[in-house]
């Protein structure tokens, strides 16, 4: 006689899941594959049956009976900065209730890296694409043409995106950082910048660009590292501007908050007062910004409204919305705080 294998030894399916729930299995595969197409109680009677069960959805084999795999890819420069961090989170809660999962690749500010990764995440067929930046390869920027998918390309303004485009204009910003501290009264005005990938060196020309209108730039007040930036580096980069410009600065824009509270906390150990003896400005806007002492001025650029806005524009896309503008520019705002003069 043939005995049956136990329960627990039995590959789960989704009919158990339909019959625990007492439900369809219908109603089950829209739970899982498409959960805004039915009502939250649905949702919660057979997420309760899934938890229960400890059922694990076949994503292959559901993606194979639609010919959809239900995946979005999402390439970002770095894991360990919080301004990516924050337009994840942004993309994160628009995806999380719609049935589209997140592919992410770290490309680690690499173009052949990048090349690389959006590679992979092609493979995966992924119904759409949230790159960063665009100074992609040629031959990277070709298969994300060939793929056909939605792509939207977020952080910066592009003058020609492959598809869709969020962001801001880098080079502006830095031009009004500058015009700014000019307004304020500084004169003698410094630039220290960490990594130097496009977007930061789009920040310097701009800045730079404001100088020399006013014939105030000096090729020695800008001090750069390609390292990765952090605070320590913002530190070291600080001293390194005042010993090649003899201490004469009277203010500095940072290419990111992290330098500019390395710079902070480096001036207070030289005894140098801000803004009163030097002034300081960020960018990014990260909270510690607003809760040192003095506070730090910097750029606001709305990180986590640029993660809504692109993940809603590729779920309109996906949904056959080609209706609204392709590209959108969130702008950036200079938050003025204690570390430049009232």
């Amino acid at each position: 006689m043939k005995i049956a294998k136990p329960v627990s030894e039995k590959k789960l399916t989704l009919i158990d899941v339909a019959v625990a729930a007492g439900v369809s299995a219908i109603t089950v595969s829209r739970v899982i594959n498409q959960p805004d197409k039915v009502s939250e109680t649905l949702r919660v009677q057979v997420q309760k049956a899934i938890d229960t069960l400890g059922y694990i959805p076949n994503q292959y084999a559901s993606s194979l009976a639609s010919s959809k795999s239900k995946v979005i890819g999402v390439s970002i420069p770095t894991l360990s900065n919080t301004v990516f961090t924050d337009v994840l989170r942004g993309i994160y809660d628009v995806l999380n209730n719609t049935g589209y999962k997140v592919l992410l690749v770290d490309t680690h500010y690499s173009p052949l890296e990048e090349e690389k990764m959006i590679r992979t995440l092609l493979s995966q067929a992924p119904e759409a694409m949230i790159i960063t930046g665009g100074d992609q390869t040629r031959t990277c920027q070709n298969l994300l043409q060939k793929s056909r998918v939605p792509v939207v390309q977020i952080m910066e303004l592009l003058l020609e995106p492959l598809d869709m485009n969020i962001g801001f204009c880098h080079w502006q910003a830095g031009y009004d950082v500058a015009t700014h501290l000019l307004e304020e009264g500084y004169s003698r005005i410094g630039f220290i910048g960490a990594r130097m990938d496009p977007r930061v060196q789009q920040r310097m020309q701009g800045f730079k660009k404001a100088l020399e209108e006013v014939d105030k730039f000096q090729k020695n007040f800008i001090a750069t590292t390609p390292e990765p930036s952090s605070i320590a580096v913002g530190g070291e980069l600080f001293k390194s501007l005042l010993a090649s410009t003899n201490g004469v600065v009277d203010a500095i824009f940072c290419a990111n908050d992290d330098l500019a509270l390395g710079a902070l906390f480096e001036s207070q150990r030289m005894n140098i007062k801000v803004p009163d003896d030097l002034a300081l400005c960020g960018f990014n806007d990260i909270e510690a910004s607003r809760f040192v002492n003095p506070s730090l001025t910097s750029v606001q650029v709305g990180r986590y409204e640029m993660g809504i806005k692109a993940a809603e524009m590729v779920i309109k896309r996906l949904n056959g919305d080609t209706e609204g503008p392709k590209v959108v520019d969130t702008g950036y705002q200079i938050k003025k705080r204690e570390s430049t003069r009232n």
